[in-house]
């Protein structure tokens, strides 16, 4: 039997796209096998109350699709639109509900009719469209993905595609084994170093009779960017609160996603605030970021794991004086909405194999539950709420603290933090006690890209003269270890003294 597609919105507004949506359902040759669209303005007359025949139509449907636009339309006795009406019965009765919103329509929505918008995005995943031609694809979309997640038809999806022009010689098996030895200490991992290729991408099961799929290229590939260009992170620096030149810093991160992670988390937290807090619990200087190094993570990481790779957008990672702001070319799952985003919840990723490796790596550590987890955290921190948007993709906001906890020098508290806006450098000088090897600073700085941590932190400290190797004439020594200078003791007085520290 085929399932009842309710299509809700003001008729005038809408009856141009109304019209378009009925008929494609009817025509288009997969959807026309599973879908009957219901429109009040075709149904037969029945002698009964128009009230009574559009919303016993609603508790008939399947699938509750709802248009928004400017208008709010006819209002009952009640002070309500059908549309609404028929939307709020919809919820009641639990029907799968899909919303879409006409894009430039914002400054002359009818205020009933944002309230309702606003009522909507807190509840539903939705799409914006503009033109009747990208309505029709969006809901297409969000159709055919229905009928893959009940299993009435089966479309192999870029996740576990094989990668035609690739070939197991595309791996790069030191990065594979990197990740074994990472995967065995953090989840167990059945295969040791040295594993052949296909018998541990086949258990990731990214690799199959055909060859690799896209997923082992995007993890474990010797050049990503061969066979996906778009799959890249961009970030950028700005100075204020909105996008203007000049950008002080910005960068195009390209290689695996482990890499393409780490160095974007790394980009962010060495450019953010620290709190330079008293010594507490150890002799270690305390320095913590003014946003957990977890929040920023957890961000980047659904970003790049969840996105289309299939669009050619990229992430985007923004710091912003006031937010960080972290997009990808993707959307919602129909089973979510934003408030659920908000705790732990069922988890849908988009590519599945993609997200399994980096949870083996360590990077997700339980599924469905990132986003909980970074509001959890901000509030801790004492920061503002997150937001999220689906106007283009899907992106998240995270909300620096206030304009005067953090502007320079110690200019503030948050949550009994004090914040500094220490260099690089000077974050290696703060952190270097006594002797340590490379990875104890890193580890002490909560930085994972090796690469990025010995050009922007420590070489430049050794070239400033301000941090040395304790052997020198074996500067790749396994026993390798570094210490402060004359001068960078010197410094690290000076930081103390400058920031209170006790």
């Amino acid at each position: 039997m085929k399932q009842k597609v309710f299509l809700s919105s003001v008729q005038k507004e809408f009856a141009k796209e109304r019209e378009a949506l009925h008929r494609h359902l009817l025509s288009d040759p997969v959807l026309q096998l599973f879908f009957e669209p219901i429109l009040f303005e075709k149904l037969p007359a029945l002698g009964e109350q128009p009230q009574n025949v559009y919303l016993k139509e609603v508790t008939h449907a399947e699938v509750f699709l709802i248009l928004i636009g400017e208008s709010y339309g006819y209002e009952t006795a009640t002070g309500i639109s059908p549309t609404e009406l028929e939307y709020d019965l919809a919820q009641k009765e639990a029907v799968f509900s899909l919303a879409f919103i006409k894009n430039d329509t914002d400054a002359e929505r009818h205020p009933k009719e944002t309230a309702l918008l606003r009522k909507i995005q807190n509840n539903l995943s939705y799409k914006r469209f503009s033109t009747t031609e990208e309505l029709i694809r969006e809901v297409t979309k969000a159709l055919v993905n229905l009928l893959q997640q009940k299993g009435l038809i089966q479309i192999e999806g870029f996740d576990s595609s094989i990668a035609k022009k690739a070939s197991l010689l595309d791996i790069d098996e030191e990065k594979l084994n990197h990740f074994i030895n990472i995967a065995r200490h953090k989840r167990g991992f059945p295969f040791r170093e040295g594993s052949a290729a296909s018998k541990v991408l086949s258990h990731l099961d990214l690799y199959l009779a055909d060859g690799v799929t896209n997923s082992a290229l995007l993890a474990f590939g010797k050049n990503p960017q061969q066979f996906f260009p778009a799959a890249v992170v961009k970030c950028a620096h700005f100075h204020g609160d909105f996008i203007a030149k000049p950008i002080p810093d910005h960068r195009v991160i390209k290689g695996d996603v482990f890499m393409q992670v780490d160095e974007a988390v790394d980009f962010i937290l060495a450019k953010i605030a620290v709190t330079v807090g008293m010594r507490l619990e150890s002799n270690q200087a305390p320095l913590k970021y003014e946003i957990p190094r977890p929040v920023i993570a957890e961000a980047i990481v659904n970003a790049v794991a969840h996105r289309d790779y299939q669009s050619t957008g990229s992430v985007q990672v923004m710091l912003f004086s006031d937010r960080v702001t972290i997009s990808n070319p993707g959307g919602l799952p129909m089973e979510l909405t934003l408030e659920k985003l908000k705790h732990d919840h069922a988890s849908y990723p988009k590519n599945p194999h993609l997200a399994e490796t980096l949870y083996q790596a360590g990077y997700i550590e339980r599924f469905g539950t990132g986003t909980g987890e970074i509001f959890r955290l901000c509030a801790e921190a004492g920061l503002r709420e997150p937001t999220f948007n689906l106007e283009e993709g899907f992106s998240i906001t995270i909300y620096r603290p206030t304009t005067g906890q953090v502007t320079g020098q110690v200019t503030g508290q948050v949550t009994g933090q004090v914040f500094t806006n220490l260099t690089p450098i000077e974050r290696v000088i703060w952190v270097l006690e006594a002797e340590m090897k490379r990875d104890e600073i890193q580890e002490a700085l909560e930085l994972k890209h090796r690469d990025n941590f010995r050009a922007n932190y420590l070489n430049p400290a050794i070239e400033e003269g301000w941090v040395e190797m304790t052997i020198p004439d074996k500067p790749t020594s396994s026993k390798q270890t570094y210490r402060l200078t004359r001068n960078g003791l010197k410094k690290k007085t000076e930081l103390k003294a400058k920031n209170n520290y006790i």
